[in-house]
């Protein structure tokens, strides 16, 4: 690319990181709310000592338990494995749901970070979190109570709750990678002439003026909208009606320009 258009493709590439920066801001809180929610109703619905949900980070490479719920939950947020290592683990690499009624006899049993934990289960059920392209994270659930094992239809019943998991984690994962993003396409289109340094700098400083800017009006109006959540019904309603009026008041104006 030719080194008069680089100012023009950085600004594209900083509307783009705004636009997905944007985005995280709105649905980090949602995305956390959402996966909490989950594991709590699976805790509920199959009775068990604890369900968590761990998701693959990069830098390095590796399962992060996110969020758990249970009695015996807790231990496990904040805990990171291999992404082929124990139960998680091969669930997240195979792609595949398992159920173990004695997890002690299988060799693919990370003992010691269940320990980790501070609770060892005796049976697991474990199905990999997809979003349609790739796996994202595990969902676990640890020790019925009702039961020493984990049926079909409660396997089917943790592929629904994976889903609407993996469907939260969507919402994010433009952000997700888009620091990765901004440094392969300042490399493809600079070539010789953006080294690796000048390449971390400018993605640096197009993110940190994303994250930290609150000078701008719209970036106002995002942080409003994340304080929506705590509204009431009847709050909401109130903000609909007026943001409505607001939007008809701009067409009109628009419309005598």
């Amino acid at each position: 690319m030719p080194e008069q258009d680089l100012p023009a493709a950085l600004q594209a590439l900083q509307a783009a990181a705004w636009r997905a920066s944007v985005a995280r801001r709105l649905h980090r809180g949602a995305e956390q709310t959402l996966l909490q929610s989950i594991v709590d109703a699976t805790v509920t619905l199959f009775d068990a000592e604890a369900s968590s949900i761990a998701l693959f980070e990069r830098e390095p490479d590796r399962l992060e338990f996110r969020v758990a719920a249970g009695p015996q939950g807790q231990g496990a947020i904040g805990l990171s494995v291999a992404p082929t290592h124990g139960i998680v683990g091969y669930a997240f690499s195979s792609g595949q749901a398992l159920a173990l009624s004695d997890v002690a006899t299988d060799p693919r049993f990370d003992r010691a970070t269940a320990e980790r934990t501070g609770y060892v289960p005796r049976s697991i059920a474990a199905v990999p979190l997809t979003d349609g392209q790739r796996t994202v994270g595990v969902l676990q659930v640890l020790d019925k109570r009702g039961s020493p094992t984990f049926s079909l239809r409660d396997m089917e019943l943790l592929g629904v709750f994976a889903h609407q998991a993996a469907a939260a984690i969507s919402a994010t994962k433009v952000q997700r990678g888009i620091s990765t993003m901004l440094r392969a396409v300042l490399v493809d289109m600079g070539g010789d002439a953006i080294g690796p340094d000048q390449v971390e700098a400018l993605v640096t400083a197009s993110t940190d003026r994303l994250d930290e800017s609150d000078e701008a009006p719209f970036w106002r109006l995002v942080e409003r909208v994340g304080a929506l959540a705590s509204l009431t019904d009847r709050e909401i309603g109130l903000v609909a009606d007026i943001l409505d009026t607001v939007a008809r008041h701009a067409t009109r104006s628009a419309g005598r320009r």
